[in-house]
């Protein structure tokens, strides 16, 4: 695969995610976003900035699949401190704090696997 489809599958990624940040500030669950261009930004700041918290994990020796509950419980804490972050750097983006970031993560969770399962009933 070349840098180039690599770019172009990540930008693709993230009009799917910048479209479930989008859905999830609609409904006011933890985040609000001014419109799509700022979920779509949020989107790609979550994924790098995500990316980089499980890299730097990885190389003092933290995997985050050790699989159950507890590794479910920090993905949650690190995707809410994440959204935080992004709320901060994104423009049209708002996180109503610890709570709302976690309210918003798990609302994320769900709405990505409801799509991902009605894609899946197509597909």
């Amino acid at each position: 695969m070349t840098i180039v489809g690599v770019i172009i599958g990540i930008l693709i990624g993230a009009l799917f995610s910048g479209f479930i940040i989008w859905i999830v500030g609609r409904l006011g669950w933890g985040l609000e976003v001014d419109g799509f261009v700022p979920a779509y930004l949020a989107a790609i700041v979550i994924a790098v900035v995500s990316w980089l918290v499980v890299w730097l994990l990885g190389l003092v020796g933290i995997s985050l699949g050790i699989g159950g509950l507890l590794s479910a419980l920090v993905h949650l804490v690190i995707a809410a401190l994440v959204l935080m972050f992004a709320g901060n750097m994104i423009s049209g983006l708002r996180v109503k704090g610890f709570g709302g970031a976690l309210v918003g993560a798990i609302a994320l969770a769900v709405v990505a696997f409801v799509i991902d399962w009605v894609i899946g009933l197509f597909i």
